[in-house]
């Protein structure tokens, strides 16, 4: 089986993965291969000069304020740099031996479209619980926390779309919400 963990930023994502690491269960990280794609494949980077220009990389180091201009400037931009990155991320994911995958946008992006997937796990939190983190883990104000939530799907759509839900609110066990999913398939 092959499970995909998913959420809105500022859910917990990161923090279910790591109760699951400690079960043993390793999860592949789509955000960090991304980045180690990035760092790593020369043909990846090639395709991204290509579409957003030769300044995209110094050497083959990312420029991030370049990349991140091209993607802010439109809704095709973004659609653009995500084709090449996200296929060359859902490659990689198929081909690393791991069962599970930790994805912030796997439905926004159409992610799902490109791995084989048998269950997601959708993490939620309450709105306030989640620019709270933002914030604080991002050292950024409450409207740019807000920002980044409008540009993923409501959490309405990504709950339907998943089959289970953990709720990380800070209150909620965690453990106790693995163990019913965790339980209920094995």
């Amino acid at each position: 089986m092959k499970y995909a963990i998913t959420g809105g930023i500022g859910c917990g994502k990161s923090y279910v993965c790591q109760r699951l690491a400690v079960r043993g269960i390793r999860v592949y990280d789509c955000d960090e291969a991304a980045k180690r794609l990035l760092r790593n494949s020369v043909p990846l980077q090639r395709q991204l000069q290509d579409l957003v220009g030769e300044e995209t990389f110094v050497g083959h180091v990312l420029q991030k304020r370049v990349l991140a201009q091209y993607i802010l400037q439109s809704e095709q931009h973004a659609h653009a740099v995500d084709a090449i990155v996200h296929p060359a991320v859902a490659q990689d994911f198929e081909q690393s031996g791991y069962d599970w995958l930790e994805s912030a946008i796997f439905f926004d992006s159409g992610f799902d479209q490109l791995v084989s997937i048998d269950k997601v796990i959708c993490v939620t939190a309450p709105l306030e619980v989640r620019i709270t983190r933002i914030m604080r883990r991002d050292g950024i104000s409450r409207e740019q926390a807000l920002g980044w939530i409008r540009r993923q799907l409501p959490p309405e759509e990504v709950v339907a779309r998943s089959d289970y839900e953990i709720v990380n609110d800070g209150v909620a066990d965690i453990d106790q919400q693995l163990n019913t999913i965790l339980y209920h398939q094995f």
